[in-house]
């Protein structure tokens, strides 16, 4: 419905979820949360669902948490609680993710952009950790993910000016993956979508893992964990169909199940 604060559109295996509170540049209010836990927990749970795009109704992608209606009643925790069960529920999809990014970005709505596996922004779009600027410190995975993806330094640089900067800078600094103009971005992410939605699911999931788990972890622990998940890859359909589609010098189709019985 086009009243709903969350709309969700299946296209081919990719699930596109737009928030939609424009009159609010998008920021998140209770509802949106609860919304949003849903839906995410939706495209982890279906196997139907192979990729994501997360944007925003209106020209902007997300103004963060909604505070017109000043602070909550309950204790804090029980809201933060709230909050973070969405950003690990985001951080741990089996499905890779997408950001469609135009407008404003910032707080909450920035990093629950950088918890997706790809960001796509248009040169307009406007980023801002702007936490310090509302009296506040960072939350939903900012504090972890910046660093990873800036360094300390940088990091400290965006959490505690709280700056505003645009989608040029942003790429520079490695927090947006592609730069696209506004009248070519549906095109290029339609496109992205239907290649994440084509590949391997079970492949692309244990991926993903090994990817957040390296950056926490030794080489012989990654070297353990990547022989793990090759060993179940090779128990799907998917790696044998590879194998003989490009013997056979043609696409292959990947359908995630598995081939032992």
């Amino acid at each position: 419905m086009a009243d709903d604060v969350l709309l969700a559109r299946r296209d081919s295996g990719v699930l596109t979820l737009t928030l939609n509170r424009p009159k609010r540049k998008n920021a998140i209010n209770g509802e949106l949360w609860d919304a949003l836990r849903a839906q995410l927990t939706l495209a982890r749970d279906e196997a139907d669902v192979r990729a994501i795009v997360l944007t925003g109704a209106g020209g902007d992608f997300c103004a963060g948490a909604d505070l017109s209606g000043g602070v909550s009643t309950g204790h804090p925790l029980d809201r933060m609680r709230r909050v973070n069960e969405v950003a690990l529920l985001l951080h741990e999809l089996p499905v890779p993710s997408v950001a469609k990014v135009d407008g404003v970005a910032v707080g909450a709505g920035w990093n629950l952009a950088l918890g997706c596996d790809l960001v796509v922004s248009t040169p307009a779009a406007r980023f801002s950790q702007i936490f310090a600027k509302r009296g506040l410190s960072l939350d939903f995975g900012g504090s972890w993910l910046l660093p990873k993806l800036v360094g300390m330094q940088q990091a400290k640089r965006l959490a505690l000016l709280a700056e505003m900067i645009d989608g040029a800078e942003a790429h520079r600094l490695g927090l947006v993956t592609w730069v696209v103009e506004a009248g070519e971005i549906d095109g290029f992410v339609a496109d992205l979508g239907a290649r994440l939605a084509s590949a391997a699911p079970v492949a692309i999931a244990q991926s993903k893992a090994l990817l957040h788990e390296g950056a926490d972890s030794t080489m012989r622990d990654a070297l353990a964990s990547e022989a793990r998940t090759q060993a179940i890859n090779f128990a799907t359909a998917d790696a044998p169909a590879a194998f003989a589609a490009f013997n056979e010098k043609r696409d292959p189709v990947f359908t995630g199940e598995w081939a032992l019985r």
